[in-house]
């Protein structure tokens, strides 16, 4: 059996049923150390192997209307496809997740795309939503983090703004700040949670993804492959 093939045990059951249950209850949802471990390790030793140049500097926008912005962010990132073992796996860990929330939240999601993200030292990602109403068919964001032996002192906190939720514990005046740690997964609704990623004091690595409603237009395949 490959790696990509143990995806399928029922180990997510458990983390599906909770991401869910998040979800509808509050539009959120942060489960720290939740990758399977073994996921997580795969995809941190392929990073490794990247170089540099497998990087693209980061823009804002779409289409016609990407554009670099160094005022509102500077990381860097790598599409993933399913062309090396550590991609496969995890594309096919998003598409058991999304097969669990469609049959329990009836959300619809068409299709995923995702990136690696690097953040080096004061790289940043100002305040922005992942989706507007009524203006895209991104509908779920997906963050996982792998940072081993991340602390409070290296920074690079992902921050969510919540106007609908209470204070509690994790809030600071309706501002939810989630440490990328290893194995970290948060998930959101694309369209109602403007968020952004604090400044970082060394090496900061991540996956960003999102999953996507079909828009498309007769022939016309939206989203791209």
């Amino acid at each position: 059996m490959t790696f990509a093939q143990s995806t399928y045990s029922e180990d997510n059951t458990f983390l599906f049923e909770s991401i869910a249950t998040d979800i509808a209850d509050k539009g959120f949802s942060i489960r720290p150390y939740a990758l399977p471990e073994s996921l997580a390790t795969l995809l941190l030793q392929h990073i490794n192997t990247l170089s540099d140049d497998q990087f693209k500097r980061a823009g804002i926008g779409r289409a016609n209307d990407h554009m670099i912005n160094d005022f509102i962010r500077l990381d860097e990132i790598c599409w993933i496809t399913g062309t090396s073992d550590a991609g496969t796996a995890w594309i096919k860990w998003a598409e058991l997740l999304q097969t669990y929330l469609n049959r329990h939240l009836f959300l619809g999601l068409f299709s995923f795309e995702s990136h690696f993200a690097h953040y080096a030292k004061g790289d940043f990602y100002k305040k922005h939503k992942d989706a507007f109403k009524g203006e895209g068919n991104r509908v779920l964001s997906v963050v996982v983090y792998l940072n081993p032996n991340w602390s409070s002192e290296d920074g690079g906190e992902l921050v969510i703004y919540d106007q609908n939720t209470s204070e509690s514990s994790l809030l600071n005046n309706n501002k939810i700040t989630v440490s990328p740690s290893f194995g970290t997964i948060v998930v959101f609704l694309s369209e109602d949670f403007p968020h952004e990623v604090l400044p970082a004091q060394r090496d900061r690595y991540s996956i960003a993804g999102w999953f996507r409603l079909n828009n498309s237009i007769a022939n016309n395949i939206d989203p791209p492959s």
